[in-house]
C-alpha cells in the first residue's frame, strides 16, 4: 500500500487515535564533557523525569516507549519506577543511528497505535500545551510538527568569510515531539534507512516521500541540551513553569 493510499484508508475510518509517545534517549552526550545530560539533576529530578513527567500526565498519550543504550536501562528503570511512570510499556536498545533507534521504538510500540509522538529525551522544557496541540492536528493531518520562526540573520559563509544573507521569510526552526500516523512514518524511516538517506530529524525523513506535514505553535524554551552552557537556560525556564503553577 502506498504512503497515500494509506493516508486516503485513515480518513475513512477516522477511530479515535491511540498514541505512543517514542523518546529518543539513546544519544552519547559528546558534547557534554562525557557525561550524560538525561541524568544530571534539576530542581532533584533528571533532566529525563522532566521529559517524561509530560508525556505521563498528558491524556492523549497511551504509551511510552524509551529507546536508549543498554547500558542506561538500569537507571532509567528506576527513574520510571521512582517517579511513578506507569504508562512507560518498555526500554528498548537503540540503534547506530537515530533513525534506526526511533524506528526501534515504533516496532515496539502497541499494535492498537495510530500515532507516533517523536521526542527527544533532552528536550526537557516541552510543554502540555505543545504535546497536545500537536497531537491534535497530527489526528486530523496525519503528521506534524511545533517550529518557530527564524528571527536571527542568517549568512552562508564560504572560506570564513560571508557569502550571502539567506531570507528569513518562510525559515523555521522544527523542534519536537513530531507526531505521525505509525504506517506513514514506518514507511518514511524504512525507506531512508534502506536508501542510506542522512536525515537530521523524523520530518526529513517524512518529506521524501512527499507527506505533508502540518506545524504548530513550539516555543523558544523549548530547546534540546547539546552542551553544559544549555542547562542554566533549561533551570532557567522550568523554574519559570514551576513559578506559573503556584
Amino acid at each position: 500500500m502506498s504512503v497515500f493510499s494509506m493516508i486516503k484508508a485513515y480518513n475513512k475510518s477516522r477511530k479515535p487515535p491511540v498514541c505512543t509517545a517514542v523518546i529518543a534517549a539513546a544519544g552519547s552526550s559528546q558534547r557534554c564533557k562525557g557525561e550524560d545530560k538525561l541524568f544530571y539533576s534539576v530542581f532533584n529530578k533528571p533532566v529525563l523525569a522532566h521529559t517524561i513527567e509530560v508525556f505521563q500526565k498528558c491524556e492523549y498519550i497511551n504509551d511510552i516507549i524509551i529507546v536508549a543504550r543498554e547500558d542506561k536501562f538500569d537507571r532509567i528503570a528506576e527513574i520510571c519506577a521512582e517517579y511513578k511512570f506507569k504508562k512507560v510499556s518498555g526500554i528498548i536498545k537503540g540503534g547506530d543511528t537515530r533513525p534506526q533507534s526511533v524506528l526501534n521504538g515504533i516496532f515496539a510500540a502497541s499494535k492498537k497505535t495510530t500515532l507516533v509522538a517523536i521526542h527527544d529525551g533532552a528536550r526537557p522544557c516541552i510543554t502540555a500545551d505543545i504535546l497536545k496541540k500537536t497531537i491534535k492536528k497530527a489526528s486530523k493531518c496525519q503528521a506534524s510538527a511545533p517550529a518557530i520562526p527564524i528571527t536571527s540573520t542568517i549568512k552562508s559563509i564560504e572560506n570564513g568569510v560571508i557569502s550571502n544573507t539567506i531570507s528569513r521569510t518562510g525559515l523555521y526552526e522544527i523542534q519536537t515531539p513530531q507526531v505521525f500516523r505509525i504506517e506513514l512514518i514506518k514507511a518514511a524511516l524504512t525507506n531512508a534507512m534502506k536508501k542510506s538517506i542522512e536525515i537530521t530529524d523524523d520530518c526529513m525523513a517524512a518529506e521524501v516521500l512527499k507527506i505533508p506535514i502540518h506545524i504548530t505553535e513550539g516555543s523558544r524554551k523549548n530547546i534540546k541540551i547539546t552542551d553544559i552552557d544549555d542547562m542554566h537556560l533549561i533551570k532557567a525556564f522550568l523554574n519559570e513553569d514551576n513559578e506559573s503553577c503556584e
